[in-house]
């Protein structure tokens, strides 16, 4: 009887702690991004000369749509790039470009990432645009629901990945107007897979005003 006890005990445990795994109860809660937090983020280009640069240049005159990717070899972050990929035709047709950052250069796995991506990819060796506090999701993720959902989704859709690169700091994606007209969207991952939705990218994009060429300013 006591052995059934204990036992009895124990699965109690186990499913009290799977049920607060799949709450939000326990996840780290965002802080947002800054205007000018971002725009003093130190960028470098991946090309054979690299270069080093501020953030701003990315959307300073046009505005952008940046995907700070998680890492670039896991298969639910391919996922979400080809979505956000997928809305190239009308960022181009709105004159908004399609960014990512990555926090790490391993191995080929930026370059391998590159056709599920249709935008240039920086270097982001700091971890800025993972901030202003990073957040992390570690073995909790493995029992949550809707990360098994997002995984069956990701498999079901034909992506596969690797396990090659940093991948516990959670990334985002942003919608950046021009000049000072600031963050018009901050999409923070809070768990693995949880991808943006593309039609609020598009609706973000909408509202970036166009830049005034006298001023400087939108």
């Amino acid at each position: 009887m006591g052995m059934w006890s204990i036992g009895a005990g124990a699965l109690g445990a186990a499913a009290l702690a799977v049920l607060l795994a799949n709450t939000d109860m326990f996840l780290s809660k965002p802080r947002k991004a800054e205007l000018e937090y971002l725009e003093d983020i130190d960028l470098k280009t991946l090309g054979k000369e690299s270069r080093t640069f501020k953030a701003k240049e990315l959307w300073e005159k046009n505005g952008a749509v940046i995907m700070a990717v998680r890492r670039p070899g896991c298969f639910l972050c391919r996922a979400e790039a080809a979505d956000l990929s997928s809305l190239k035709p009308q960022l181009d047709e709105l004159g908004v470009p399609l960014y990512a950052v990555v926090k790490e250069q391993v191995k080929a796995e930026v370059k391998d990432f590159q056709p599920y991506f249709k935008g240039e990819i920086f270097l982001d060796e700091k971890k800025k645009f993972y901030g202003p506090e990073r957040r992390k999701m570690m073995f909790m993720g493995l029992i949550r629901l809707g990360v098994w959902y997002n995984s069956f989704r990701a498999w079901n859709g034909g992506f596969s990945g690797n396990l090659e690169g940093e991948g516990f700091i959670l990334g985002g994606v942003f919608v950046i107007g021009p000049g000072k007209q600031g963050v018009l969207l901050e999409h923070r991952e809070k768990e693995f897979g949880d991808k943006v939705n593309p039609f609020s990218v598009l609706e973000a994009v909408k509202k970036i005003k166009p830049q005034n060429p006298a001023s400087g300013e939108s």
